[in-house]
């Protein structure tokens, strides 16, 4: 917005100078008053600018809590790692389609976002974000340089800050320097080892708590689907009521589905050791979706009397049976 006190030379190419008598109210002069020479028409910028509220949480708001539990890993933060500004910028989606048409990004799956930030060995802070996300205008990814009306504060951007408005802060790189397509997530530690969702039975002393186990002799198979388009991110497999439980394999034809647009059920498969001397299991399922909405453990909580809107664990009670040979393999559905 140009300041209405300047006095217009030339409205095309703009040319203005300020009042004689409002120049010298200060040393320096405000950025508005400050005279304007141009010898040709001010480009128009290619990408509008959009304006998101948003709030932004950390992934450990009220870790404190836990930790009261059980320790637990990370900063001690109470109940207001959570905040909410009026961020500006522009749109993702409006930078990805300025460079090329929709169809030459058919082939890659995410879209990494690095920072200028870097650890001591020059590991720059990362992470990624599912390219469908990116390259939808309804999502509202910004890259953004204001917050609430200013350009945004070292501490929360410098020079640029991805805004992913309903995803964890974590996602939202800060001090922008590279974005990269690529048909993987993110390498980055903060993406790969640090911020995941795990089953409360995992804990550091677990070598490969990182990746699926394997294991052998009891194969269990079931779905999982959430509902409203939400991709499912996990299911966990128990053989003992859900005291513990072990991640099982996603079918690819579930985790391919568009994130989001996850309309069809996941079908999930994982083997299990019985050990040697059981008599019976209590075999149980939990999935958690794309915005980490899990199951309750029982039905109690959720009954009414139609009988509807059962999403309860499903648990299953198998009897083991020893034979003249082993234990044998079994299959067994759990939905």
């Amino acid at each position: 917005m140009r300041h209405p006190a300047l006095k217009v030379n030339s409205s095309m190419p703009f040319n203005a100078e300020p009042p004689a008598e409002l120049l010298m109210e200060s040393f320096t002069t405000p950025n508005k008053l400050f005279f304007v020479r141009n010898h040709l028409p001010v480009p128009e910028s290619k990408l509008k600018q959009h304006t998101v509220t948003t709030t932004v949480q950390c992934a450990g708001d009220r870790r404190a809590e836990m930790s009261a539990v059980k320790p637990v890993n990370g900063l001690s933060w109470d109940t207001t790692a959570i905040s909410t500004a009026n961020w500006t910028g522009v749109l993702l989606s409006d930078v990805l389609a300025s460079i090329s048409s929709g169809q030459r990004f058919a082939k890659w799956t995410h879209v990494h976002f690095e920072g200028l930030d870097a650890d001591i060995e020059g590991n720059c802070y990362g992470a990624s974000i599912p390219i469908s996300t990116a390259l939808d205008p309804r999502k509202d990814v910004l890259l953004a340089f204001e917050m609430n009306g200013e350009t945004i504060p070292r501490d929360h951007r410098y020079p640029l800050r991805v805004i992913v408005p309903g995803t964890v802060g974590a996602r939202n790189v800060k001090f922008l320097h590279r974005i990269v397509l690529s048909s993987e997530e993110s390498p980055s530690f903060w993406q790969q080892r640090d911020y995941k969702g795990f089953p409360p039975n995992v804990d550091y002393s677990h070598d490969n708590f990182w990746k699926y186990a394997d294991s052998s002799i009891l194969t269990v198979k079931g779905y999982a689907w959430s509902g409203g388009g939400r991709n499912i991110i996990r299911v966990d497999v128990s053989t003992d009521g859900g005291k513990t439980s072990t991640p099982a394999e996603l079918h690819e034809s579930g985790k391919r589905q568009t994130y989001n647009r996850a309309w069809a059920w996941t079908p999930w498969e994982i083997d299990v050791k019985i050990p040697l001397g059981t008599t019976k299991l209590d075999i149980v399922c939990k999935a958690v979706d794309a915005s980490y909405n899990v199951q309750p453990d029982t039905i109690a909580p959720i009954w009414n009397m139609r009988g509807i809107l059962n999403n309860a664990w499903h648990r299953i009670h198998v009897l083991v049976a020893e034979s003249d040979e082993d234990n044998g393999d079994e299959d067994e559905s759990c939905a």
